[in-house]
């Protein structure tokens, strides 16, 4: 058989370290079996897809050294190889599966599904949809058709029985069909979801194994059942341990630095990077830890994957990156790759006019612009709390300017400023007293330096959210129900009332 792999990434956000992690992995499985490793792109989330994010996936992991065989980039024989250039290979294949009696058209509303799960959660019943279109008769179908009422087309999955499948890790998965939903297939808007698109990209690209993370395991069932209703043999499943952050839950960007390119300009070294996130699912023989890519291609077995999370522990990943950093780059070339990292012409033209006004010697430049180039902030409470301000405030503070900044992925200079402006009238503050303070040292360490929202654009949306994150963290952080809280407010936006209570 031949081995062809594949990831599958939504450009829906920042290129996170868990597509480099299962990038890696099906690059490493595909290698050791001498066969193909293929890059799609899942973009049928027309309202949140766009085409930097794509962009951002190839240059994250370009900089990993995670290179394609086939993509929507290199070409190959089996493309397109981007969903929203697919369309009408899915709507061929719903129409199989409405044709055969596999799926039906469902006309429940937004507000009926809405009813529904209120109505689960007072029963204390789990939540879903109760199938109450699965068995409607050709006329009234025919009628509703004819009154162009919206709908979506739902797999139908089997009321008894259970779901068996091979997974090449865990062994034999059972799963009650009575735990399964009657899964959307194509949306309202005529997009497919995930389910139905990957079922059928991974067929038509001769996909032989699914390496993905565990996650996607309560799903599988309703891939198992697409493939047979369509009359094909589903691939080998190999579900990988999820990451998790130091606090034991699930990578997030909501409490650790995601993004692929936090790392790169953070300064780690690729090949560090990559060993690291090796690490994550896979042992080496004789408990070795530092390896080349090609080691551990050569030396690849499905029985030294992992079989629970992994933590992703920073401390880690800094001692690799020592250990690559002395032995891989020779003391004359340290310079220059320093400078090619920070010190590169294009970074200080734009450093230079923030800090022309604001030295006396070029000795003070440092001491201006250091925030710049490190990763650990000497915070203080003293600075990040103004007087009059709790540390629990501050924290409400930078995750409202958080919560701004992400509404729509807006990071400029502008929107930064008046997010700040808004955050103030928001919670009834000063806004040069006491918000400004605490930006300053949240993204500084200090209460001076360059123009603040200009440091920020410079700085960039990875290692701003990252300092956020490492600020609240540093002052103790919100509890869920204290987030829920300011959430409720936040989205009511009558936070003045939370504040003044805190």
């Amino acid at each position: 058989m031949s081995v062809r792999v594949r990831i599958a990434p939504s450009p829906t956000g920042d290129p996170h370290v868990g597509t480099a992690y299962m990038a890696l992995y099906n690059l490493i499985f595909a290698k050791h079996h001498k066969g193909k490793f293929i890059l799609r792109i899942e973009d049928t989330d027309q309202s949140r897809s766009k085409p930097e994010y794509e962009q951002n996936i190839y240059k994250a992991l370009s900089w990993c050294g995670l290179n394609w065989d086939e993509g929507p980039d290199v070409g190959g024989e089996y493309g397109p190889y981007k969903q929203s250039e697919r369309l009408d290979i899915y709507k061929k294949y719903v129409d199989i599966l409405l044709e055969k009696g596999h799926a039906y058209k469902c006309f429940t509303t937004p507000e009926e599904l809405k009813m529904m799960r209120e109505m689960n959660a007072k029963l204390g019943q789990k939540s879903g949809y109760d199938r109450r279109h699965r068995n409607l008769a050709p006329e009234e179908i025919h009628s509703r058709m004819a009154q162009k009422q919206p709908f979506v087309v739902r797999l139908k999955v089997p009321l008894t029985g259970i779901c068996e499948f091979e997974d090449e890790i865990k062994g034999k998965i059972t799963t009650p069909w009575a735990d399964v939903d009657d899964q959307v297939l194509l949306k309202s808007d005529g997009f497919p979801t995930y389910h139905l698109a990957n079922v059928v990209d991974d067929h038509l690209m001769k996909i032989s194994h699914i390496i993905r993370g565990d996650e996607w395991l309560p799903s599988t069932p309703k891939h198992i059942h697409l493939y047979d209703c369509f009359g094909w043999t589903p691939p080998q499943y190999i579900h990988m341990p999820l990451l998790l952050g130091i606090d034991g839950k699930k990578l997030s960007k909501r409490k650790n630095p995601t993004s692929i390119f936090f790392y790169r300009d953070s300064g780690y070294l690729p090949e560090a990077f990559v060993n690291f996130l090796t690490l994550m699912g896979f042992s080496m023989t004789e408990d070795r830890e530092i390896y080349s890519m090609n080691e551990v291609i050569r030396d690849f077995d499905t029985k030294r994957l992992g079989t629970s999370a992994a933590v992703f522990d920073i401390k880690k990943l800094d001692w690799l990156n020592q250990h690559y950093l002395i032995n891989n780059i020779p003391a004359d070339q340290l310079w220059t790759r320093i400078k090619e990292w920070g010190f590169n012409d294009t970074l200080m033209s734009k450093l230079m006019p923030l800090c022309h006004t604001r030295i006396k010697t070029f000795g003070e430049f440092f001491e201006l612009c250091d925030f710049f180039f490190v990763n650990h902030l000497p915070y203080s409470e003293k600075f990040l709390c103004p007087k009059g301000i709790t540390p629990e405030q501050t924290c409400y503070i930078l995750q409202t300017i958080l919560w701004y900044l992400e509404q729509n992925d807006d990071w400029s200079r502008d929107n930064f400023f008046a997010g700040s402006k808004e955050i103030a009238t928001f919670f009834g503050i000063n806004h040069k007293k006491i918000v400004i303070p605490v930006l300053y040292a949240t993204l500084t360490g200090k209460h001076t330096g360059p123009p603040l929202f200009d440091s920020a654009t410079l700085l960039g949306k990875d290692k701003t959210r990252a300092r956020f994150l490492k600020a609240m963290e540093f002052l103790g952080g919100l509890s869920n129900k204290k987030l829920q809280q300011l959430q409720k407010f936040w989205i009511s936006k009558s936070g003045v009332t939370l504040f003044e209570k805190s």
